[in-house]
């Protein structure tokens, strides 16, 4: 990636001048902190690698190195270097060796480290090489590339006929993934971990919802029903995305985890089924032989629309009716309380 410069040309606007010097600064920061973290990861992929080779049985040896030290790195740098990541660090220098040896002896790094991750799930280096050319010169987006990938796009391409065809659908199917908020990549909680930073809400939620979230941390525990805190914005990764759930607890007298979204716009059929898909993770994951079912609560900050949408996966309706109701939040007990923060917010924000 190449070092961006501070642009500043002078025009008769002042504020429109300020402005282009204070995004230029920006976008400079933001592609030198992707620098710095991809040659992180591939530096400790390198010095993983190494020491794999040092054992006589290197799988076993290799597998007890990375278990000891994620443990070790997570007790003194906090998350980020779980084994997966440590594995993944690892897979990235075997897969991209040279990135930092280039024939001019510059650095090679032109994609975020989000990129170079969803890359990693080709295991044709040809294919994989591909896309990430086609990601640098097209300036594809992480989901564009992740769609690109999981769609065949660089085998159906190479097996038609009328590759223009192929190429004018890829481009009109992903034109809404390369709307992007020019801020995406600082409020990656990726980065936040590597700077040092603690989590921060604001990054990964709008400030409505942050503060709807945070006083339903404390309304949940206090209603009194067996809650348990368990987690806030607890990440969830897949082989292709990071998801975060807004709120984790656990019922003890109902004997199962509740997981919490919350959305500022109507809810769709898209977050039930994304809802679904954290139950069958949370279910496959973290429940027990002695724990009931999961349950879903996605909550939506339009108290005007349905308030809650309760989930829970099929074949448990039964489960759900008869014992979680008499555990969980009224709808009007969580409209009040919705309706209670969005006025404290209005009226904090208002005297800022």
């Amino acid at each position: 990636m190449m070092e961006q410069e501070i642009l500043y040309v002078s025009t008769d606007n002042l504020l429109s001048d300020v402005r282009t010097i204070i995004d230029s600064a920006r976008t400079k920061a933001y592609a030198a902190v992707n620098v710095a973290l991809v040659e992180r990861n591939w530096l400790l992929g390198k010095r993983i690698a190494e020491e794999e080779l040092q054992g006589e049985n290197r799988a076993e040896y290799g597998a007890n190195v990375i278990i000891r030290l994620s443990k070790d790195l997570t007790d003194e740098y906090g998350k980020g270097f779980n084994k997966s990541n440590l594995y993944q660090f690892c897979e990235f220098y075997k897969s991209f060796p040279e990135i930092f040896h280039t024939a001019c002896g510059k650095s090679a790094i032109q994609l975020s480290w989000s990129h170079y991750r969803t890359l990693l799930q080709v295991y044709d280096k040809k294919a994989r090489d591909w896309y990430m050319q086609e990601a640098i010169s097209q300036t594809w987006s992480v989901r564009t590339l992740q769609r690109n990938i999981s769609s065949q796009y660089y085998y159906r391409l190479l097996q038609s006929q009328h590759k223009d065809l192929v190429e004018k659908e890829m481009l009109e199917i992903t034109a809404p993934l390369q709307d992007t908020d020019k801020f995406e990549f600082v409020k990656n909680p990726v980065v936040a971990e590597f700077l040092g930073l603690a989590q921060n809400t604001d990054f990964t939620e709008s400030c409505l919802e942050g503060a709807i979230i945070t006083h339903l941390q404390k309304f949940m525990m206090e209603l009194g029903k067996g809650y348990a805190f368990v987690a806030r914005q607890q990440h969830i990764h897949t082989e292709k995305q990071d998801y975060y759930i807004d709120l984790v607890f656990y019922n003890y007298i109902l004997k199962a985890f509740v997981l919490i979204d919350c959305k500022t716009s109507k809810v769709t059929h898209q977050d039930v089924g994304q809802m679904d898909m954290y139950i069958r993770m949370y279910d496959e994951l973290k429940r027990t032989e002695h724990d009931n079912p999961t349950i879903g609560i996605i909550l939506c900050a339009d108290t005007d629309d349905d308030i809650a949408r309760y989930s829970i996966m099929h074949g448990n309706d039964q489960l759900f009716a008869s014992k979680y109701k008499l555990y969980l939040p009224s709808e009007e007990e969580l409209r009040t309380e919705i309706e209670t923060q969005k006025q404290l917010f209005y009226l904090q924000h208002k005297e800022k």
